[in-house]
């Protein structure tokens, strides 16, 4: 039997299920006073109109410490955090990789914020 070298593991399907479950419980969720979000419209400079979670459209500007670190398009799925004395406007804070943004889409939890183009 050592004459074929190594080979991997074939998986049953019930074990491949119980990986994707998994995977799909390690995306991240926004925290307390968080509010997950897909961009509606860049209005140039670091601004972005989203269309956040609790049906509201925000305001939101990425800060200066993400401005390198996030490349945002239409449609992608980020968290944001609203300012403390204006519920219109917030701060970026997260932005979802493809996958995961596909993972919450396929999950129900982005239904309530399609945008209408």
């Amino acid at each position: 039997m050592g004459d074929f070298g190594d080979f991997e593991e074939i998986k049953e399907e019930g074990q491949v299920q119980e990986q994707e479950q998994q995977t799909s419980s390690r995306v991240k969720s926004p925290q307390k006073g968080e509010f997950m979000g897909v961009i509606v419209q860049r209005l140039g400079g670091n601004r972005m109109e989203v269309r956040c979670s609790d049906g509201k459209t925000r305001n939101c500007r990425i800060p200066g410490r993400f401005k390198r670190s996030f490349w945002l398009r239409p449609n992608d799925v980020i968290i944001v955090k609203p300012w403390d004395g204006d519920d219109e406007k917030a701060d970026i804070i997260f932005h979802y990789p493809k996958n995961a943004a596909a993972q919450l889409r396929k999950s129900g939890a982005l239904d309530n914020m399609t945008s209408d183009f």
